[in-house]
């Protein structure tokens, strides 16, 4: 009997095993609602795949996603899956803590990669290879306020295109409300100056900003970056700017939304977020591509946003679990429902084939914007943007110099060569580690 009862709890114990789920983490850095919506796809997966389950975790910023995921590599307590920025691209490849998420489609007979956008790919190719998987993709846009320009007497129907059209209608705007509105809200962000840089074709570091050998130096310091630099102060001196404190979105998105700016640069990811808040406080908006000067070369928009990136170091059934939760949050379903939730655009033809055909883009063309700016844009280095490891370290340069700038501390010319050379010393001691 002794030796039955034996057998008995050995079956059950396998059995239990066999159904034990398998766990998995998943860190992101998305805040507010968006929190509530990444767990309720995490419980959808969860649903449709009963072996499985996903731990969500929101993290707190990028920065701090980025920094709370080296700690815990070096822990030894790694989550397996993470959402990492578009420049801690050439930081996690360079760390060597992922798996490719190419060597996980390549013996995968049922993803189709060519069912992505290829601008997206580009970007988070490195050396030819695909480390991360695509998702919350974006570009800056122009917002700006229909009912405030149609009252100032500006065409609402005819967003400024250019540098010299964007300080002239902010010069009417601030004069028509004199100074209870200003034409400009200036999120003061690096990432719309490397935008900016882009779509005036201008490069950010040598060797093809960063696409063919690792960067040496920092280019920025040339003649598209300081016209950013003279546009922005102009504005400033002439009062026809606001700007926020340092990377401050939501004090940014605040200014437009209370209408006491009528211009905002901003992630196409807001374009749900300014639908609603427009009705609930009584204007129209509009959105359009960024400006350029009226005699740049034609340059694209880098894209924007983060991936998702599988941490290495785990079992294999593991590992196997992660990729299956990020093919499914990078699958048509996802992404669609993700797109029109908040204004990132879909990183895949069939999703936009879709919403395309069902007449969405029709009803609602906002959303279309981010997306024909990135289709439109120039295939080339500067375009598809820089891959570089000291990133955040740069745009703390270029921020902190934009704020003496805009203090009267130094002109456009100084601050950006005093930003370019900071810039160039972060290159330098990261590749001195790498």
């Amino acid at each position: 009997m002794k030796k039955l009862f034996v057998v008995f709890l050995l079956l059950a114990l396998v059995a239990t095993l066999g159904l034990a789920k398998v766990q998995i983490q998943f860190w992101h850095a998305m805040g507010g609602w968006r929190i509530d919506f990444l767990a309720q796809q995490a419980e959808k997966f969860n649903a449709t795949h009963p072996d499985i389950e996903v731990q969500v975790q929101y993290t707190g910023s990028y920065r701090d996603t980025l920094n709370k995921l080296i700690a815990a590599v070096q822990a030894g307590t790694a989550p397996h899956v993470v959402q990492v920025f578009d420049v801690g691209t050439q930081i996690m490849v360079d760390g060597g803590i992922a798996v490719p998420v190419g060597d996980l489609m390549a013996k995968d007979p049922t993803f189709d990669l060519g069912n992505f956008l290829p601008q997206v790919l580009s970007y988070y190719r490195v050396n030819g290879k695909l480390y991360s998987m695509p998702f919350n993709s974006s570009n800056a846009i122009l917002y700006y306020n229909k009912t405030l320009f149609k009252e100032a007497g500006l065409d609402p129907n005819n967003p400024p295109r250019t540098f010299e059209e964007f300080k002239d209608a902010a010069r009417k705007i601030t004069k028509y409300y004199q100074g209870n509105v200003v034409g400009f809200g200036f999120n003061l962000h690096s990432w719309f100056f490397e935008q900016l840089m882009a779509a005036q074709s201008a490069p950010m570091c040598d060797n093809n900003n960063g696409r063919t050998g690792r960067p040496t130096k920092a280019l920025f310091n040339n003649e598209a970056g300081l016209k950013i630099f003279e546009w922005l102060n102009d504005m400033k001196r002439e009062g026809t700017m606001i700007e926020t404190k340092v990377e401050d979105w939501t004090g940014a998105r605040n200014l437009f939304i209370s209408q006491k700016a009528a211009m905002l640069l901003s992630s196409t990811s807001d374009v749900a977020l300014m639908m609603s808040a427009s009705k609930e406080n009584g204007f129209e908006f509009g959105t359009a591509f960024l400006p350029t000067p009226a005699d740049a070369p034609a340059g694209g928009a880098v894209i924007g946003g983060g991936s998702l990136w599988i941490i290495g170091g785990h079992p294999d059934i593991e590992t196997q679990a992660a990729w299956e939760f990020v093919k499914f949050m990078a699958d048509t379903e996802q992404q669609i429902e993700w797109h029109q939730a908040t204004g990132y655009f879909p990183v895949r033809k069939d999703a936009v084939e879709q919403l395309l055909f069902s007449g969405y883009y029709a009803q609602y063309p906002d959303h279309l914007t981010a997306l024909m700016q990135l289709l439109l844009s120039e295939q080339n280095y500067n375009a598809r943007g820089a891959i570089i490891g000291a990133y955040p370290e740069i745009r703390t340069a270029i921020e902190q110099n934009l704020e003496k700038m805009f203090g009267g501390e130094l002109t456009p010319a100084e601050a950006l060569k005093k930003a370019e050379e900071a810039a160039t010393r972060a290159i330098k001691e990261y590749n001195e580690v790498y």
